[in-house]
């Protein structure tokens, strides 16, 4: 049996290995969330944590460009009625605020466990339409840096990484984050799926932010 972890612990366990993601506190009601917006800053996003509901937008748990306390606390109502609706057993963890994190260049970097070949590494363009374009490259686990930056090189959206548009977007930090998820994987053999996505990445010597992660694992027996 395999489960998925929530995004939290999905974040936690990312950021454990300098993997950057999105600052995220965990809010059981809406003063919780309320504190947790003004530490963050608004605007912030708001998300349904719950292991059960995997597809939080298509739930209609998802609200970004929550502006101020009025609008936080509407949405906590929104969010929780929502995820009742699209799965009335759901067992929820709370809701997740999150900073807001600046728009980059879209990426995705994932892994899978192949059940012949081992643990397969994914980079490619990201968003919501990463199935339509399907511009990805994959590698046997583990990789070294030479194998990240073939990997880079070989999709579509290296040419805009590379300044097509007369931007030059940071390679160093999805090499970085390249070699982390190696690491991550091969250290925790338990882990079936990682999707980092979108990994938002900065221009040159800006860095990178994941926003969303899922995380699936095999079940201790």
């Amino acid at each position: 049996m395999s489960r998925y972890l929530n995004e939290l612990d999905a974040n936690r366990l990312l950021s454990g290995y300098g993997i950057p993601m999105a600052k995220s506190f965990l809010c059981r009601d809406e003063e919780d969330a309320a504190k947790s917006a003004s530490e963050l800053g608004y605007p912030v996003v708001m998300k349904i944590l719950s292991s059960e509901i995997l597809h939080k937008t298509d739930a209609g748990c998802v609200f970004i460009g929550v502006k101020n306390e009025k609008e936080l606390r509407d949405a906590y109502k929104r969010i929780l009625e929502n995820a009742r609706a699209y799965k009335a057993d759901a067992v929820i963890d709370g809701i997740l605020v999150q900073e807001m994190a600046e728009k980059g260049l879209e990426m995705i970097i994932g892994m899978k466990l192949d059940p012949q070949f081992g643990p397969v590494i994914m980079a490619g363009s990201g968003g919501i339409y990463v199935e339509v374009y399907k511009d990805i490259t994959l590698r046997l686990l583990p990789i070294d840096r030479l194998e990240a930056v073939k990997m880079l090189k070989e999709i579509k959206i290296h040419k805009i990484i590379s300044g097509l548009r007369g931007i030059v977007y940071d390679d160093e930090a999805i090499i970085d984050v390249l070699l982390k998820v190696s690491k991550l994987v091969m250290e925790n053999p338990d882990i079936e799926e990682i999707d980092i996505n979108p990994l938002f990445v900065y221009e040159k010597g800006r860095g990178a932010k994941g926003v969303d992660a899922l995380i699936k694992k095999k079940d201790e027996k």
